[in-house]
């Protein structure tokens, strides 16, 4: 049976003895932990910090043990917020466990005779409170810059998607985790509205394929940003599933910030331009889109459509371009297109074929056609207006 006065004696040694704890137990994380070691001075001046309160903590509880139990929140509150950062929960919970561990192997100097079990038994208890409680920090910790990085990543896709890539966007996509590298850029639909819960699960399955991802979901629209050192189009199969139904589309290759941003607007409009498309795949890329895209008055299609499927045919020079045209304006017949320019069906076929290997465009496919005769329809206003000026 431990008495009062046996208990005040006990609670007196312990408080003339603090300093001489806190003090063991830091020489004991220094000789056992090799992080403590290598932690910058000031961060081990605030575990000591911690560790000092954590003594007087129990020292406070061990006086009155009916009192409100002086839990981690508190503890920690003796350092700054920026210890959960260089601190994990694991080391904080090595901090507990030695604290532990050098008062039960000095409860015989402190404890008053005939009260050393009852001290022990004192000092676990108080410790499993207060390990519950640093889980319950480090929790909240989370929960927090869980939430300051969502509002991040959703700055950082909207910055994407608007195409405002300035100065502070690498930093900010840096602390999220992105870096420069092969990225792909996928547009499409959630599958439906999607609750808090949902989008975070949705989250959780995407960075799984692709960790480190950006992820934006506005209403039922989802914009994945996500870097990848594997095969581009084996991770866009792979992603394909996180969408709802419906269009998606990705954009064209990308590595910096500037050409993410380019490649999020592209598949964008993409998406918006997929309908008029009956057979679009999914997915689609935003460059099998030019033709759409232009319709609905993306000037930048409209420039890259020109430079992909015209240009490089004018340029080739010959009688390249000639046959492309007339081919198309005779309603894509070989025969007609080949007594229109006094040449044989197999010489018309052999510049069209030439025409593909240069461009990647086969005008015998009725897609491709398309592409090109839209491309030259466009190519050809060009080249008229700028004749007029």
């Amino acid at each position: 049976m431990v008495t009062a006065e046996m208990r005040a004696q006990t609670l007196r040694k312990l408080r003339a003895g603090s300093g001489r704890l806190t003090t063991a137990a830091l020489k004991s994380l220094d000789a056992n932990y090799k992080w403590f070691s290598d932690l910058p001075a000031q961060e081990r001046s605030w575990v000591g910090t911690v560790a000092q309160a954590g003594v007087d903590a129990f020292i406070g509880w061990y006086e009155n043990p009916s009192a409100h139990t002086r839990g981690a929140a508190e503890v920690f509150a003796a350092a700054p917020p920026e210890l959960t950062r260089s601190i994990s929960l694991q080391h904080t919970l090595a901090i507990v466990r030695t604290l532990v561990r050098i008062v039960e192997e000095q409860s015989d100097d402190f404890a008053a005779p005939g009260s050393e079990q009852a001290l022990r038994e004192a000092i676990l208890r108080y410790s499993r409170e207060i390990a519950f409680s640093a889980a319950e920090v480090y929790a909240r910790a989370a929960e927090t810059r869980g939430a300051w990085d969502a509002r991040l990543e959703a700055l950082v896709v909207d910055a994407l998607v608007r195409g405002e890539v300035d100065d502070d966007l690498p930093s900010r996509a840096a602390a999220l985790g992105w870096k420069p590298g092969p990225t792909l850029v996928m547009v499409g639909s959630t599958d439906g509205p999607l609750g808090e819960v949902q989008s975070a699960e949705l989250r959780r399955t995407i960075r799984r394929a692709a960790p480190g991802a950006l992820v934006g979901i506005h209403g039922e629209d989802l914009v994945v940003i996500a870097r990848s050192d594997l095969a581009i189009a084996d991770l866009a199969e792979h992603l394909l599933g996180c969408f709802g139904n419906g269009p998606v589309v990705t954009g064209p290759p990308a590595v910096t910030l500037l050409e993410v941003a380019r490649a999020t607007r592209a598949a964008l409009s993409g998406r918006s331009a997929a309908p008029a498309w009956a057979l679009t795949p999914r997915p689609a890329s935003a460059d099998d889109l030019l033709p759409e895209r232009v319709l609905i008055g993306d000037t930048s299609a409209r420039d890259r459509l020109i430079a992909v499927a015209y240009d490089p045919i004018v340029k080739a020079g010959g009688s390249l371009g000639e046959t492309v045209a007339t081919y198309l304006d005779c309603g894509r017949s070989l025969e007609l297109a080949s007594r229109t320019m006094f040449v044989h069906a197999n010489t018309v076929r052999y510049r069209l074929k030439k025409v593909a290997e240069l461009t990647g465009w086969d005008v015998l496919s009725t897609r491709d056609a398309h592409v090109l005769e839209t491309a030259f329809a466009l190519g050809r206003l060009r080249d008229s207006s700028r004749t007029v000026l």
